[in-house]
């Protein structure tokens, strides 16, 4: 097993039964001490391994009773002469205290998260956390947002993981598969916002797309397009961070067999020319933080992408329309 990957997997095992001691031994062991580390709003820029516990962990470890994790997504790999390593899945815990303004529910609740970690000597020196806070606030009743597409006609609800249950890949995979995959969805990328929507070829029929919550999730390529065009329709630039020239970029993008990741800090960047998430055109340039997890496989239609778990930073977007849905709350 590569180093990277066995540190991840340390760190991932760490969670499986964690006491609040646990949690931190496994922070303070797998990062490094001054880790630059970015979470979603209204969290942002956390400095350092200590804060993290404190301001992140310790406040869901406060508002979640029995609080685990379970990754169903690890893998690692090279971008622009760094090492990498990404996981995603759930935090899981009876929702017992108000966290960020969320009131709890008392019952058992998930919370979706997805990582991604440089490495430098076995420890995280810059990491990028995602939770999809939005389909936390739709559980519970308190998504303020009536025109959400995930509302609207996407489902929104706990996501499974690869259907072929082989999403923890510690082991080493053939790095001619992993660099076909690695391009394969980096054209793809390429390929979306065209008028003739380029990127269907890379997909097969029957895929499913694991979307944020505030968009919703979707089976089938027609289902999919059904949402994707539209938004890419509700503005007049959609520039993504494998555009050579566009304002933004991914911070990392890599294949480890039949799976892929991206992430940006922001990703993408567009112009709004139309009504979104119940905000009015502004004309104004918008930055969205994105990350995605891809799957291919070979199937009867082909070798093609199956599987793609999204995340974006909603609240972010909000904020940057003028809607701070975390702008009264203190946050830890």
């Amino acid at each position: 097993m590569h180093p990277n990957k066995a540190a991840l997997k340390r760190y991932c095992d760490a969670y499986g039964y964690p006491s609040a001691d646990g949690y931190a031994d496994a922070v303070n062991t797998f990062y490094a001490e001054n880790a630059d580390i970015n979470v979603v709003h209204p969290f942002n820029k956390v400095a350092g391994a200590g804060a993290y516990i404190h301001r992140v962990l310790g406040s869901l470890q406060d508002a979640f009773e029995n609080l685990c994790r379970t990754d169903y997504i690890a893998f690692g790999g090279d971008y622009e002469n760094a090492e990498w390593v990404t996981n995603t899945g759930y935090y899981t815990g009876t929702f017992k205290k108000p966290w960020l303004g969320i009131q709890p529910t008392n019952t058992l609740a998930h919370l979706r998260f997805g990582e991604f970690h440089r490495m430098e000597n076995g420890q995280a020196v810059e990491s990028y956390i995602f939770f999809d806070l939005p389909e936390l606030m739709i559980a519970a009743g308190q998504w303020p947002v009536k025109s959400s597409p995930g509302i609207k006609r996407g489902y929104t609800g706990y996501l499974a993981g690869p259907a072929k249950h082989d999403g923890h890949q510690w082991h080493e995979n053939d790095p001619t598969r992993s660099q076909s995959s690695y391009e394969m969805v980096t054209k793809m990328l390429q390929s979306l916002a065209t008028k003739d929507e380029a990127w269907r070829p890379y997909w097969h029929d029957n895929m499913f797309w694991y979307g944020p919550a505030a968009f919703g999730s979707f089976i089938g390529i027609e289902d999919f397009a059904g949402f994707q065009v539209p938004f890419e329709g509700a503005f007049s630039e959609w520039i993504g961070g494998t555009i050579p020239g566009s304002k933004t970029r991914h911070f990392t993008r890599f294949g480890d067999g039949d799976y892929v990741c991206s992430g940006g800090w922001p990703s993408l960047n567009m112009i709004q020319i139309k009504p979104f998430l119940d905000q009015a055109p502004t004309d104004e340039r918008l930055y969205m933080r994105v990350c995605d997890w891809w799957r291919r496989d070979k199937t009867p239609q082909g070798d093609l992408l199956v599987e793609n778990w999204v995340f974006v930073d909603i609240p972010d977007v909000l904020k940057q329309l003028g809607n701070d849905l975390f702008a009264d709350i203190e946050t830890p």
